[in-house]
Parts: C-alpha cells; structure tokens; sequence
C-alpha cells in the first residue's frame, strides 16, 4: 500500500532504538524525510547510518542530538528540522521509560523526573511544532506511550499514572488544533526491542532460561503467543501518519497482541 507521504518530513523522537526507531524506519521506507533523535551520539550515528540504508526514493535522515528533558534541546530539535527540510509534516513522540516499582518505593523526584519525561517532553514539542504542522496539507501527531494507560500494570505506578496525561493531551490536541492536524497515541505492549533482548539475555546468564528463545516466549503472554516485532508497531505509526488514515483521530491503538482484557 502506497501511503502517500512520500517527500514529507517527520520528527521522531527517542529514535536511535527501540519503538522511536521502528517508527523512523517504517517512515523512512515510504520515502519520508526522517529527524531522528536520542542522547547518545555514537548510537544516534550508528542509527542514522541504519536508516539510511533503507530510505525509499530521496528520502533523508537528519540525527539531531538532545535531552528530552531539556527545555532548549526540545526548541533545538524543532528548529533544526526547520532549517533542514523548511517543513514539518509528521510529530512521532517516544520517551524512554521511567523506573519501575510499586508506589511506596517511589518519592517526589521520582514523580517529578518521569513526568519531565513523558509529559513535560510531548507538551513542549508539540508547542513547538504546532505551527509548522499546521501550515501544511494535513500534519499529524503520533504519540507512544504504553498499554498501562488501558490497564494498569503491577510495579509500573510511575507509567500506569503518569501516562494518562498523554492520551487527555492527545485527546485535547485532535479537537483544539482540528481540522489542520489529526492527533492520535499507540498503546504497546511487549516488542523485541533491544532493551528486551537485554532483560532476556541477563535472565539466561542468570540461570533463569536455558536459551533466548525460552527467555523470550515468557514475554509472549498474548493470543497471538508471540512478542511484537517493533516494526510492527512502526508501520501502525506511518499508517497514522498518511492520508489512508484521513478519518481518524483522537484515539488511541493498543498493540499488544490482543493481551488486554479491555472491552474498549
């Protein structure tokens, strides 16, 4: 399927690895100019370097280093695509997760740190991109949060609380900057990113699995029996980010192989 946004550009942050990368991927092979971001510089290269070798057409790839926590790099981020594509057609937001843990092992910095992160971040790029997304021919927003919005998970209070904030964002933003701009957030659950592969091949050294695969299919708790594949997970971003989505906003898609037990 031709998703019809070859030549735009699009933002995506936390986009060296894991789900922030899936996305830039699954956009960059339709053919859409990429902003990839993260913190480290040498892993940001490497992926700027991966994408490249699969951009569709004359597709792109401009890394632009910052922290998301960081009033200025966030400022930085956006003016940067600006000045390299004169436009901004699609806002892909990703953060890294905060720690886990129950609610009585948590304090205030705790509370403060994972709202910067996962709040503070989306507020403050969509502040910035909200006008160049909104002089083009139909910007979207893309937010990843997580499956803890839909149901809560045990030892995850600072993601199942916090996260919340993000989808009334979302939910706010398809009304408040409609018709121009269509807002929409992805819910995932498991995906063999590599912080996954990490958790697995620790509990391997550990003894707790005789092999990867055994580790991996222990995250695999879905009708589908398998973990998702992150580009999975991309290809729903570009789809929400191309015309063939036209008529939908507001909402919210989980990905997680049908692993809740939410009617809605």
């Amino acid at each position: 399927m031709d998703l019809q946004i070859d030549g735009n550009v699009a933002l995506t942050t936390a986009s060296s690895s894991g789900l922030g990368f899936a996305s830039a991927q699954a956009l960059v092979r339709e053919g859409v100019n990429v902003v990839i971001n993260g913190r480290d510089e040498d892993r940001l290269a490497d992926a700027a370097a991966d994408l490249r070798a699969e951009a569709a057409g004359d597709a792109t790839v401009h890394p632009v280093q910052g922290d998301l926590t960081d009033p200025d790099d966030i400022q930085r981020l956006v003016d940067e695509t600006l000045e390299e594509f004169g436009r901004l057609d699609h806002l892909v937001t990703s953060a890294g997760g905060p720690p886990s843990g129950p609610f009585l092992e948590t304090d205030d910095e705790d509370w403060e740190n994972a709202y910067e992160l996962l709040v503070m971040s989306v507020v403050r790029l969509t502040r910035a991109a909200a006008d160049p997304l909104q002089e083009g021919d139909g910007g979207t927003i893309v937010n990843i949060t997580s499956r803890s919005v839909k149901e809560a998970i045990d030892g995850l209070v600072l993601s199942n609380s916090v996260r919340m904030s993000v989808i009334g964002l979302e939910k706010t933003l398809s009304q408040e900057l409609a018709p121009d701009v269509r807002a929409n957030a992805v819910l995932p659950g498991p995906h063999e990113t590599s912080r996954i592969e990490d958790l697995v091949n620790a509990a391997v050294e550990r003894g707790e699995y005789d092999s990867y695969e055994e580790g991996l299919q222990e995250w695999a708790n879905n009708p589908l029996d398998r973990i998702g594949d992150p580009i999975e997970l991309g290809n729903t971003v570009a789809f929400l980010s191309s015309p063939k989505s036209g008529f939908i906003t507001g909402q919210s898609v989980v990905i997680d192989g049908g692993a809740g037990n939410a009617n809605l």
